[in-house]
Parts: structure tokens; C-alpha cells; sequence
């Protein structure tokens, strides 16, 4: 569809259906959305002058609602779509290379005739390097395509923005030269392909797997290579609840260790049994176990293994709870996982720095606020980084405000569940 076109379709309301379920049904997020968007083809124009014809694209982040730190053990993991997302305006061609602009980054040129890593590839050169060979030895042949992408999806904050990435990828490649035909499970697969070969990060595909599904989605990686994955559907809003993230701004950095740490006792406990991961191990016998394991491991490692088992469960069971309308008995076992990972996988701050507690205060303040009204809880990797909360709509104003006076202004964003992964924006 040429430029214009598209544009003039935004304006005319072509694409308002499509737009609502993906970022809500509220005439202000509808006509900032659209503003997005036409801005997006703006700036496509400016990076690519010479293209006419464009798609556009959109892949979202993710937020993980139960299930902390059991992907990786083969346990049972909860998890959504959300409405920040990853936009792109794509035109296809036939030159034999890729070129992607990234606003507020530079720009990557990849010539199809070789796609092998390079030492001086960027991190989101050598993940569309990887996505790109996948396609190739599925036997996709890519000519060439031209994007430039936007993105709202909070950059480090849990939200995964390196998976939203590989969606949107993946599925500019799928649409373009496979007529679409990769299931989600596909798309999550090429995705940790790309970072596990390519960009050399050793990750399962938990991230991968609920941004390509979409949705609300259980995801037992009982079989690590094909997860079991179910959609509940479940509308938060409906029930009078929205899910906040808020950013608390402590850094990242330096806190590899840490979560290498939680995996590798995890295993090491797990190895005792003759096993590789507790996903395989008998529970009855793990608890039976403990006066023997005192004499091998850590306290630590026992706790954080005590924290698998039962955060497996909970994450089972608040599907469940999802499934049959039972909000009570869901915000109860969100507490319980946030308690979880507080006493028991102990990932809350790092204890290279204990004096920094910013997820601590977080939590705690939140908790003091919404008592047993709502649930708060550490989200994603730990040690520093954000939480996620349940909060009942009539206290959602006085806990922004209450975040963000501490965290400051922006720190806290309400999220909604997305329907779907990875999709093209048609009318």
C-alpha cells in the first residue's frame, strides 16, 4: 500500500477495530495510537525516501504474572501480552539486503549473501542476523526489506523488549516471505535461536513465547523445546482491576552473578537427585531430603528450591483461578508468590549492594496501600528493576500518584492484556 494510502486510512478510521484490541478502548489511547502511527510512516519516509510501498507491523512486550524464575527448572510459568509494543513500517524489495532503522539508534545494513555473526555487529544486528538464518534453513527465501521501528516497550523494565524485537522480526519475515504460515510456537522458536547462536545469550524461550502467543497464557515447560501452552482468555479491566508496572530505577548492571546464581543452585540441588533441572524431580522426595542436602548446599539453595516448587503450583493454579472467575483466591496466590520470592528465592535486591532496596520499599509501600484489596509483587528477573501490582480501579489514581512521588513521574504504567503476538496492520 503506497504512503499516502496508509496514512489517509489511519485518518479515516480503516484501522480502529484492530487498533482498540491491541491498546485499549479509550478514545485517548485510539488517537495517541494513531498519531503514533502516522508519525511512524513520517519517519520511515525521511530514513527510506526512495520507497513508496509500505506494511506495517507491531509485536508486544510481556509481563510475567506467576511462575518467578521456574522457566528455566521446566516448571509452570503465567504470563500476558501487554499494550506496549514494538511498531514498524516495512517496504519489501528485492535488493539482497536487509536495513533497519530503530529510532533513537543507528542504523544496520545486512547483506543477505552473508548472514555470519561478526565481532563488530551490534546486539540487534546479530539477533536479525540470526532471525534471517533461521528463516533461510526453513528454506524461506528473503529478497530484502526496508523497516524503521518505534518502540514504548519499557527498556529493561521486564517487560522483555529484546523479545517484542525478535517477535516483530520474525514476523515481518514470516508475512512478507512465508504467506504467514508460522505457528506462534514457531516464531518464539527462531526468536531464541537468534539469541542463543547468534547473540550468544543463553535464555530459554519463555519471553519469546508469550509475546508471539499473545494473550493471557499458561506455559509448562515440562518439555523445554515445546512448551505446553494454554490461552485463558480474562479480562482484568472487566473485573475492576488494572495491572500497574512500575520502573523503581535501580540499574541492571552487574547482576549477571545473580541470576546465574539462582539457576545454578537450582540445578546443583537438582543434580543431587541424578537429575538436571527440579522440573524433574519428585517433591515429596526433595522435602524428605533436606537433612542430607544440609550437608551439600546452602540454606539459600534449599530455600530457592523450596521456592520452585511451590511457585510451579501457584502459577498452575492461578490459571485456574483465572479460568473459573475466582479473583479472591487469584490475588491471594500473587501475594503468596510475591512472599515466595522474597523469603525463599531471595531476589529482591543484590547482596553486592544491600543497602540499595529499592524493590523492597516498592513492595512495601504498595502492600501499605492496598492491603488485601490487591496484590503486589516483584516482576521478572529481581534483584533490581520493577513490580508489578493488581490494583483495584478505584485506588489506581492514589497509587500512581503514591509510585511516582517516590519513583518519579512516568515510573509507574498501567497495562492492559494484548489479544495477540506478532501481527500486520490491516484493515
Amino acid at each position: 500500500m503506497k504512503k499516502v494510502l496508509f496514512y489517509k486510512k489511519i485518518q479515516e478510521n480503516k484501522f480502529n477495530g484492530l487498533l482498540r484490541s491491541l491498546y485499549g478502548k479509550g478514545e485517548v489511547s485510539l488517537s495517541a495510537q494513531k498519531e503514533r502511527y502516522m508519525g511512524s510512516i513520517d519517519s520511515f519516509g525521511l530514513h527510506f525516501p526512495d520507497r513508496e510501498d509500505v506494511r506495517m507491523f507491531s509485536a508486544s512486550g510481556r509481563t510475567e504474572i506467576g511462575g518467578n524464575h521456574t522457566d528455566h527448572q521446566r516448571g509452570v510459568v503465567l504470563g500476558a501480552a501487554v499494550n506496549l509494543d514494538i511498531i514498524a513500517v516495512v517496504s519489501f524489495h528485492e535488493d539482497g539486503i536487509v536495513r533497519v532503522k530503530s529510532e533513537g539508534f543507528g542504523r544496520v545494513e545486512i547483506p543477505l549473501c552473508d548472514l555470519s555473526p561478526r565481532e563488530e555487529d551490534s546486539g540487534s544486528s546479530l539477533i536479525i542476523k540470526g532471525i534471517l538464518k533461521r528463516f533461510e534453513e526453513k528454506g524461506v527465501a528473503v529478497k530484502g526489506f526496508d523497516m524503521y521501528c518505534t518502540s514504548d516497550v519499557i527498556s529493561g523494565g521486564g517487560i522483555s523488549s529484546s523479545a517484542a524485537f525478535e517477535t516483530l522480526v520474525s514476523t515481518v519475515v514470516d508475512c512478507g516471505y512465508n504467506g504467514g504460515g508460522s505457528t506462534p510456537l514457531e516464531i518464539a522458536k527462531i526468536g531464541k535461536f537468534a539469541e542463543n547462536v547468534y547473540f550468544g545469550k543463553t535464555c530459554g524461550m519463555l519471553d519469546q513465547t508469550i509475546t508471539s502467543f499473545g494473550g493471557v497464557v499458561s506455559v509448562d515447560f515440562k518439555d523445554s523445546e515445546n512448551p505446553r501452552v494454554e490461552k485463558i482468555e480474562f479480562d482484568f479491566s472487566g473485573v475492576g482491576y488494572a495491572i500497574c508496572i512500575t520502573d523503581t530505577g535501580a540499574s541492571h548492571e552487574n547482576l549477571t552473578a545473580e541470576y546465574d546464581a539462582i539457576v545454578g543452585e537450582m540445578c546443583a540441588v537438582a543434580a543431587f537427585f541424578g537429575c538436571d533441572v527440579l522440573g524433574e524431580v519428585d517433591e515429596d522426595v526433595f522435602y524428605e531430603s533436606i537433612p542430607k542436602l544440609r550437608e551439600r548446599f546452602s540454606e539459600r539453595a534449599i530455600l530457592r528450591a523450596m521456592h520452585f516448587f511451590g511457585e510451579t503450583r501457584r502459577a498452575t493454579e492461578e490459571a485456574e483461578t483465572l479460568k473459573c472467575g475466582d479473583v479472591v483466591r487469584f490475588l491471594n496466590l500473587v501475594r503468596e508468590s510475591g512472599d515466595s520470592s522474597a523469603f525463599l528465592l531471595q531476589n529482591l535486591y543484590s547482596t553486592n549492594r544491600p543497602e540499595k532496596q529499592e524493590i523492597p520499599l516498592a513492595i512495601a509501600l504498595g502492600k501499605k496501600l492496598l492491603g488485601d484489596c490487591g496484590a503486589v509483587r516483584v516482576h521478572g528477573g529481581g534483584f533490581a528493576g520493577t513490580i508489578q501490582a493488581f490494583v483495584p480501579e478505584n485506588k489506581l489514581c492514589e497509587y500512581v500518584k503514591l509510585m511516582e512521588s517516590v519513583f518519579g513521574k512516568g515510573s509507574c504504567h498501567r497495562v492492559a492484556v494484548r489479544p495477540c503476538g506478532g501481527v500486520e496492520i490491516k484493515d
